[in-house]
């Protein structure tokens, strides 16, 4: 894997910027499929699973992405969404988690509708299954148009980086959309003592 030394303070502030428009996007394109809202959900022991999956999952997006771009791209979204569910059903059973333990029935080649049917028990044939699916390729095309447009070339350092940071901001957007299917909001905490 390539070291984060690898990279300038320039290519670090280009990161930084096509991170932020591309959650930015994502998060546009969501919202107007009716999946999430102005919020990007999230919980720190969600976002700690992600880190513990990163380095597999580049194993296999790199091994997947010359052959199918928009799945490997896409994949971690429908991870984030997994879990959330876990997180939100019973998280002392589930934090113990591994990678390989949201593969499909056949491995990689069907994650996302493993965990849409398996994990989120939506219905393959359903309309729902049809919003979920169908936005997360828009946003994986879109992350695909933007790397394009930012002139990011995929055999250099800073396309590598780009990639794991694409890859991350497709998990945070399902983890976002999980919770959000599962009815969480960010809401103020209250001021004063709690009784």
């Amino acid at each position: 894997m390539a070291s984060k030394n690898a990279l300038s303070e320039a290519d670090r502030l280009v990161l930084d910027n096509y991170e932020s428009t591309l959650l930015n996007g994502l998060m546009k394109l969501c919202k107007t499929a009716g999946i999430l809202s102005d919020t990007l959900l999230s919980s720190p022991d969600i976002d700690a699973k992600w880190e513990e999956f990163i380095q597999e999952y580049i194993e296999d997006a790199v091994r997947e992405f010359n052959d199918f771009p928009e799945a490997a791209i896409a994949w971690p979204a429908f991870m984030g969404m997994a879990v959330a569910k876990r997180w939100d059903e019973d998280w002392e059973k589930y934090k113990g988690m591994k990678y390989k333990d949201l593969y499909g029935p056949n491995g990689w080649d069907d994650m996302d509708e493993g965990i849409l049917h398996y994990v989120l028990g939506v219905d393959l044939s359903s309309d729902e299954a049809s919003r979920l699916a169908g936005t997360m390729k828009s946003c994986a095309l879109a992350a695909l148009g933007l790397i394009r447009h930012e002139g990011i070339e995929a055999q250099t350092a800073l396309g590598f980086f780009a990639l794991s940071r694409t890859y991350t901001a497709m998990y945070r957007i399902g983890e976002a959309v999980g919770l959000y299917r599962l009815k969480y909001s960010m809401t103020p905490l209250p001021k004063g003592p709690v009784s």
